[in-house]
């Protein structure tokens, strides 16, 4: 829970580097956001300190000059691609995040559909956004791209896209997820400004790996634990190294590409401006980490927890072995190994002794708060319950919610709403507990101290339901769980 990281000289540092890139291009700059922008939970959790709007209040300091382009890919959105963390398809995180700029004062200058070929959905979307009044754009697909430069630079290739008409010096080009063409957006739009005669530059705004930060650094291992279903594998810049003699961490995609884009520069620019994909890149993050031993601890648990979010994904079907083992891996390569998470031991202590389904809760203090399953609600519910009691220094047997008013919720679930779990779940064991908060000062005072729980460590010995899932994860708990369910059941809901 200790502080690592200065936000405050991020978010001011930030902007003043990229100012500095948008100079240097004489004052138009296409910038590749890459990652999340309004929620970067991944950063916040390996770097302590770290706000997860980070990101946009570094925008907001450029307001004035910036303006935003989103990007999706046409074939996203004909499968119905969706976000796994919010659980909504691609093209309606488009008018999401489209709403979230315009409320924070930043223009979204348009859309653009990448790899159009004309897809029926990718139609109807077009057809949606222009009649919401947002401008769309179309670009297609190059044959030989990557490699067949004189075709991509050519009319055939960037020149056959739509030109995006932007009005500011800064065009942030984002996305609502990894695959939608940015930096083909960015490169494209370089060439139909050069065309006009009209200089621009661009740059690229990724978070990790940190360049400055050793290859097995934690917080660079925890980022190849993000990514192992993607096979990204972070490794040494080699022209950055042979340019300058300075060693900087880069990731394999952005290596094997640089000649192709140096060469795409020197086509479109006359030459390149970068020697190194390190030199595209804008991002200050490793200058601003204040307390390396905290940020290692975190980025520690992060791998951890990914570790244990493959084992969930492989029972569960959604992924193969793949992961497990390249995680097993990097747990190996930082030293650790799954007993540095104390909340494990204490979930499994508590589950031998009931021979039930349990969970435990580290808070800020190390102090490991357990729950088990009862008749009345599951562990994850009875823990919740049990951790805000001990923040309020409540004694343990004190009753927040009268069983008899729990009794009355659960013969609805069961009678009416047709669930087969009588027990409540952590939403509604939190909705029962602000009830009663309005006549009983002590589950008010229980309340109260909801947010002190975000942040805190949580290991559950089953899987846990959807419903409690995203409870803890909208109270900011780290939750692994074990990779099995408390029935052989083959449908679990």
């Amino acid at each position: 829970m200790k502080l690592g990281f200065d936000n405050d000289k991020y978010v001011e540092s930030q902007s003043a580097h990229i100012k500095e890139r948008i100079a240097r291009f004489g004052g138009k700059l296409y910038l590749e956001f890459g990652g999340k922008l309004f929620d970067d939970y991944h950063a916040a959790r390996v770097l302590p300190g770290f706000q997860p709007d980070s990101k946009i209040r570094m925008l907001l300091q450029l307001r004035d000059q910036a303006e935003i382009v989103v990007a999706i890919n046409a074939g996203d959105i004909e499968k119905n691609k969706v976000r796994g963390d919010l659980g909504i398809t691609y093209d309606v995180d488009v008018l999401r995040l489209i709403d979230a700029f315009r409320s924070m004062g930043l223009t979204v200058g348009s859309v653009v559909i990448t790899f159009w070929t004309g897809q029926s959905a990718a139609v109807a979307f077009q057809r949606r956004l222009e009649s919401l009044g947002v401008k769309t754009y179309r670009h297609y697909p190059i044959e030989g791209y990557p490699h067949n430069i004189p075709r991509i630079v050519s009319d055939e290739g960037y020149g056959k896209n739509d030109f995006i008409e932007t009005t500011k010096p800064l065009v942030v080009v984002t996305a609502p997820g990894p695959g939608s063409g940015k930096m083909a957006v960015c490169l494209s739009q370089l060439y139909h400004e050069y065309k006009r005669g009209v200089k621009a530059g661009y740059a690229k705004f990724e978070t990790f790996p940190i360049w400055n930060l050793p290859l097995d650094h934690p917080v660079n291992l925890a980022y190849e634990a993000a990514t192992a279903d993607l096979n990204d594998v972070n490794m040494i810049d080699p022209f950055h190294l042979s340019a300058y003699g300075v060693s900087t961490v880069n990731y394999n995609r952005d290596v094997e590409v640089f000649p192709v884009l140096s060469a795409m520069f020197d086509k479109i620019m006359g030459q390149s401006p970068y020697k190194s994909p390190t030199d595209m890149g804008v991002n200050m993050a490793g200058n601003c980490i204040v307390d390396d031993a905290a940020v290692r601890a975190a980025a520690h648990q992060e791998i951890v927890r990914r570790y244990f979010d493959a084992l969930r994904d492989q029972r569960q079907g959604k992924a193969g072995e793949e992961p497990v083992y390249k995680l097993e891996l990097l747990m190996k390569q930082a030293g650790i190994d799954p007993s540095i998470r104390a909340v494990i031991a204490s979930s499994h202590d508590k589950a031998e002794r009931t021979g039930l389904p349990a969970l435990a809760i580290e808070l800020p203090d190390g102090k490991l708060i357990r729950g088990k399953t009862t008749d009345l609600m599951g562990p994850a519910a009875g823990c919740l319950l049990n951790a805000l009691k001990v923040l309020s220094d409540i004694p343990k047997k004190t009753h927040l919610i009268d069983p008899g008013a729990i009794r009355p919720i659960q013969k609805i679930k069961v009678e009416h709403l047709g669930a087969a779990n009588p027990r409540l779940h952590s939403d509604e064991v939190l909705i029962a507990l602000a009830i009663s908060a309005s006549t009983d000062p002590l589950a008010a005072q229980a309340l109260s101290h909801l947010a002190d729980l975000r942040g805190c460590q949580a290991h559950s010995t089953v899987i846990l339901s959807e419903t409690d899932t995203a409870v803890y994860k909208k109270l900011g708990l780290q939750l692994t769980c074990d990779p099995r369910y408390e029935t052989n059941n083959l449908y679990h809901h």
